[in-house]
């Protein structure tokens, strides 16, 4: 069973290690430790402008398996996050429909152009592209989705 729930002061250190183990599991030549910092103040200055991190914990133990980052006013989701020992199991789904039920009308986003699992869940998803970019931390390419209440 699970629950969501908003992020506490105390999950930090559970969402990072959560945060780099997924990273990890995707790039793993790209060093995510590095960046811990940069997340808690990226996500600290998301939530500081509307943004709400919603966590999905595991029963009994409450266990963060994974969150997400999302503003409800513009619908910019900026972070969505499973644990890799969960990928596969529907909490990415979870965690998405817990989006849209904060943002009913529009969800847009940035996705590696490499992170093909992940085009592939959001097109599975109804997302569509409506753009390219770049990942202002690493230069590399970005797509731009979209998902519309239809």
């Amino acid at each position: 069973m699970t629950t969501i729930r908003r992020r506490e002061e105390t999950d930090w250190p559970q969402l990072l290690d959560l945060w780099v183990a997924s990273w990890l599991a995707t790039f793993p030549r790209i060093d995510f430790n590095a960046r811990r910092s940069w997340l808690t103040q990226h996500i600290a200055e998301l939530e500081k402008n509307g943004a709400i991190t919603l966590c999905l914990t595991r029963e009994p133990d409450k266990e963060i398996a994974g969150f997400v980052v999302i503003n409800p006013t513009t619908g910019r989701l900026d972070q969505i996050c499973v644990g890799p020992q969960y990928f596969g199991q529907g909490y990415g789904e979870d965690l998405l429909n817990i989006a849209k039920k904060n943002s009913p009308q529009l969800i847009l986003l940035d996705v590696n152009a490499d992170n093909y699992r992940a085009i592939r869940f959001y097109e599975r998803n109804d997302f569509v592209q409506v753009g390219e970019g770049a990942n202002t931390l690493s230069g590399r390419p970005t797509i731009m989705l979209e998902w519309r209440h239809s």
